[in-house]
């Protein structure tokens, strides 16, 4: 049977699974990572950073979305399977269960400086959620 503090913190990572894997199929369906000005998005396809020539400011856009998601979605991953399949080893951790709150903050932190609206409440909601399956 699953205790509370498992559903609490796989619910916690559903969210960052959720959130990662809406974020994945933003970066390569449709517009919604593409900036309002199709002008600048232009621009972006043809300058490259001054790091190199290999790419360009928009393949470098696109790279970081996408791997940005992956982060969010091994997150969800690692956690929800750690929180059913083996709550043993993630509650009996301090260096699993403060890794995945000092990943938590560190998205927080993110999310408040430079997000919008709703990936800052998924990632309250999914740190709320963590923080009560550690003091269940």
């Amino acid at each position: 049977m699953i205790s509370l503090q498992q559903t609490l913190m796989a619910a916690s990572a559903a969210i960052f699974l959720l959130l990662g894997s809406v974020h994945l199929l933003y970066t390569f369906r449709g517009g919604r990572l593409h900036p309002r000005d199709a002008g600048l998005m232009a621009k972006m396809q043809e300058v490259s950073p001054n790091l190199t020539h290999e790419t360009t400011m928009w393949k470098a856009w696109v790279g970081f979305n996408a791997s940005h998601s992956f982060g969010a979605m091994l997150f969800g991953l690692v956690y929800g399977y750690l929180a059913i399949a083996q709550a043993e080893v993630l509650f009996g951790s301090l260096f699993l269960t403060g890794l995945g709150l000092v990943f938590l903050a560190g998205y927080f932190f993110l999310a408040r400086a430079f997000w919008f609206r709703i990936p800052f409440r998924g990632v309250v909601l999914s740190a709320a959620l963590y923080v009560a399956a550690l003091l269940v």
